[in-house]
Order: structure tokens, then C-alpha cells, then sequence
């Protein structure tokens, strides 16, 4: 469902897929080939979300930003293109870089920058206004680096984003809702 909130309506790109029960609301602009799961909220109301090309964006997963205040900007959640979000995520005005994997149930707050080819563990926590360099991986609660991602890794980030591609494609040529 998109929802329109201050006179902000969701843009999306071709060939976007939007599950059932999804919602998505404001200030959102999704890039093609891109798709929102079952059950998920983007809620963009007092500042904005940018997601890229090829993205997927797990079932229950939940993205803010941090609200403008008269004196401060906030934060916006921007994502890149062949980001996956995994299932149950908080993702909360922070920058997601081009071929990020954030595992399962974690929770990416406020300020944070993850850059290129990077992972994040499941049931991670990264704090507020942590900063990861390309190829990292990064564990546990709260958060760490732990190392630099092989390039085995680093390759698996791109299929991982193109069969999210491919099972959007299949929702959008066989589902109906009823």
C-alpha cells in the first residue's frame, strides 16, 4: 500500500515489486528491480528514504529516518543499489553503500555508514554514528568489525541481490491478490 503523507507520494521505478501488507508511506523513492516483502513499513514522514536498483528489502522489515528538528537536519535512510535487507530488520536513518548484506533481525541506527561489499551479521546491532569501510563484516551486539570480506564473499553479495531479482520477477508474473 502506498500512502501519501504531506503531500509526498512514494515514487516507484520499473518493475518494483510491493508485497501484501507492505507499507510504504511519504517521502520514498524505490529504484528498478527493487522489492518491498510482505508485511514491511517504509515510513518516510519528516524526512526521506532512498533505496537503489536491485534491492530487496526482507519481510518485516522496518526503515525510518530521523525527523528534521528547526535546527537540525535529521538523518535519511539512503540504501544502494543490490543492497539485501534480511527478514525482521530495523534499518533507522542511516546510509546502506551499493552491495551491502544485512543479516536477519538486526538493527542499523541512527548515522550510521556502511560502505561497498560489506556484511552484517545476523541479530547485529550497530550503533548510532559508527562508520565501516568497504568489505567489512561486521558481528554481534553491539556491532564490531571483525574482519575484511574475502572476495568469494564479496562476489556472493551480488547473486544474493539478482535471486531476490529473480523471485520478485516470478511474484509479479504468478501472484494475485485475493
Amino acid at each position: 500500500m502506498l500512502i501519501k503523507f504531506q503531500g509526498k507520494t512514494p515514487q516507484l521505478s520499473d518493475n518494483v515489486f510491493i508485497a501484501q501488507g507492505a507499507k510504504i508511506i511519504g517521502e520514498v523513492e524505490l529504484g528498478e528491480d527493487s522489492s518491498v516483502w510482505f508485511n514491511c513499513v517504509l515510513r518516510a514522514d519528516f524526512n526521506f528514504i532512498k533505496i537503489g536498483k536491485r534491492t530487496n528489502i526482507q519481510d518485516l522489515t522496518t526503515i525510518h529516518i530521523w525527523h528534521r528538528e528547526p535546527n537540525d537536519k535529521g538523518y535519511p535512510t539512503i540504501i544502494g543499489d543490490d543492497v539485501s535487507i534480511g527478514h525482521n530488520c530495523v534499518i533507522h536513518a542511516c546510509e546502506l553503500k551499493d552491495r551491502v548484506l544485512i543479516g536477519m533481525n538486526s538493527t542499523i541506527m541512527d548515522g550510521v555508514c556502511i560502505e561497498e561489499d560489506s556484511i552484517v551479521g545476523a541479530g547485529s546491532v550497530v550503533t548510532k554514528h559508527k562508520k565501516f569501510p568497504p568489505r567489512s563484516l561486521i558481528l554481534g551486539n553491539p556491532a564490531k568489525l571483525v574482519r575484511e570480506l574475502r572476495q568469494e564473499e564479496v562476489d556472493f553479495l551480488k547473486i544474493s541481490a539478482q535471486n531476490y531479482v529473480a523471485f520478485k520477477n516470478a511474484f509479479l508474473e504468478e501472484s494475485s491478490i485475493t
